[in-house]
């Protein structure tokens, strides 16, 4: 049996914006991280160890002295002083009631002592003051705490609270049955502890910093051959592979290149790599120049061959000789056929030498009197479309082949009259933009299908059969627009939508 139950995903809340990427950190900075990261671990374990060991020692020490004055103490009650006998009691311990009075006034008793007392009735404490050296008495909480440890036979910590703070005590019982408990301050064994903790916190950050800037030295000096290589790797990426003649000179230098380090086989492998596609670059320029000299070779030849065929079937047409109506429909196509391959293999030769890189003719081009000329004869051609043109008050030049020029706007328009329905609407404008000759050539037809877009300017790309009029396109004309165009150091865009397809032509100004 399944059951379901309802999954809530959370939605952002409004107005909230997402996290941006944590940005990775480089090579450089996790190299000096991890040594400073590795030096503090070591620095702080050494000084944990340095204090406990310290610490400790003086702990043992203050142990030691804490028994002394316990022994003392005992004499100083009457008790026994250590020898096995009493003849070492003093003379409060034998004659009065003991108190912490007669430990803390005994001789030799180190300064900050604590005593508790207690003789079976009374209980009587007191301490001397470390500055003044007065005997002072404890507040009673202090007391009680002191009281819980009189049953105590070995040293051990008690926090007093107070200005007093931590002491040191041990209980003892009397020859003479007085229970007896002193105690000294830790004050000195803290202080000498904190303040050797403090020097090992100071030097060990001093070192760090020290060795944070010395092991960032060391590995910016590692890592230039590396950022060597990065260059050199740069420096091929920003070069035009995809087209024209490419010469791959640069290289990692050969100091870079030791296969017996890390960075001299990536060097190695990157030089083997540049040579590869060193090799390939020069095999597909050879290729594509016997394909383009092929091209160039084929279409010159074809001119005047094409050019025959075309006068003698006007010739034998306009003869005056009666001709059967089949004979004369075959030279009608024989001379059409032949004006529309003549044009292909125009165009094929333009685009030709376009791609051996020659230079077009640089003169200043009026693009008002050209587009004014074109639309004229857009207009001509398609006058079941609606032309309108939008130029500036000041005429508007660029550097450039008119004729070149000309072609491209030409192109572009029987484009939108050849791909749009009759009573589509095109709009031409001009204007001068940052330095740029802005053309601009838009219709409100069904627009470019997705599927062609990213094959617009190839050469021989065509629309499906929907927008396909059967007008005998070569789909050499975007192609064209697209190599004169960049020829003058221009760029052409496009955008379309359903509705709205506007192709945008920027070329320098004169």
């Amino acid at each position: 049996m399944t059951i379901d139950t309802p999954v809530t995903v959370p939605t952002p809340e409004a107005g909230s914006r997402p996290r941006a990427a944590r940005a990775p950190w480089t090579l450089r900075r996790r190299l000096v991280l991890a040594v400073v990261g590795l030096l503090a671990l070591v620095s702080i374990v050494i000084g944990v160890i340095s204090v406990a060991i310290l610490r400790g020692n003086l702990l043992t020490g203050l142990d030691t002295q804490l028994r002394s004055a316990a022994d003392r103490s005992g004499a100083a009650l009457g008790g026994n002083d250590g020898d096995g006998d009493d003849r070492g009691g003093s003379l409060p311990g034998l004659f009065g009631a003991p108190t912490a009075d007669n430990i803390l006034g005994g001789p030799a008793q180190p300064p900050g002592l604590l005593a508790l007392v207690f003789d079976g009735t009374t209980i009587t404490t007191g301490y001397t003051n470390d500055e003044t050296g007065a005997i002072e008495s404890l507040s009673a909480s202090q007391v009680a705490e002191l009281a819980e440890h009189v049953r105590v036979s070995t040293p051990m910590t008690v926090d007093l609270h107070g200005s007093l703070g931590h002491y040191r005590v041990i209980a003892e019982t009397s020859r003479s049955g007085v229970v007896y408990l002193v105690g000294l301050p830790l004050s000195t064994v803290d202080g000498t502890a904190a303040q050797l903790a403090a020097i090992i916190g100071f030097v060990s950050l001093g070192g760090l910093i020290g060795a944070a800037a010395v092991a960032a030295w060391i590995v910016r000096l590692a890592l230039r051959p590396l950022q060597r290589v990065t260059e050199t790797a740069a420096r091929v990426s920003r070069l035009p592979l995809d087209r024209g003649e490419v010469s791959l000179v640069d290289r990692v230098p050969a100091a870079d290149t030791d296969p017996r380090t890390e960075v001299g086989r990536v060097g190695s492998a990157l030089n083997r790599m540049l040579d590869h596609v060193d090799l390939a670059l020069e095999t597909r320029q050879a290729s594509e120049r016997k394909v383009r000299q092929f091209v160039a070779d084929a279409s010159h030849e074809l001119r005047t061959p094409l050019a025959s065929i075309r006068g003698y079937s006007e010739l034998t047409r306009r003869s005056g000789q009666e001709l059967p109506p089949d004979a004369l429909h075959a030279l009608g196509r024989i001379e059409s056929e032949s004006v529309r391959m003549t044009g292909l293999v125009e165009d094929l030769l333009l685009l030709a030498r376009l791609d051996e890189g020659r230079e077009l003719e640089q003169k200043p081009v009026d693009l008002t009197m050209l587009l004014v000329d074109a639309v004229s004869d857009a207009h001509a051609a398609g006058r079941d479309h609606v032309w309108n043109l939008d130029l500036p008050e000041e005429p508007v030049e660029a550097l450039g082949d008119a004729p070149r020029l000309h072609q491209v706007i030409a192109n572009l328009l029987a484009n939108a009259r050849v791909h749009t329905e009759p009573g589509t609407t095109v709009e031409v404008a001009l204007a001068a933009d940052d330095g740029r000759a802005v053309i601009t050539i838009t219709d409100n037809g069904p627009g470019i299908p997705e599927d062609l877009k990213a094959t617009l300017f190839e050469r021989f790309a065509r629309g499906d059969s929907s927008r396909f009029r059967g007008t005998g396109s070569t789909g050499l004309g975007l192609s064209i627009v697209e190599a004169v165009v960049t020829a003058h150091h221009g760029e052409v865009t496009v955008d379309s939508e359903p509705g709205r397809t506007a192709f945008r032509v920027s070329l320098p100004l004169a």
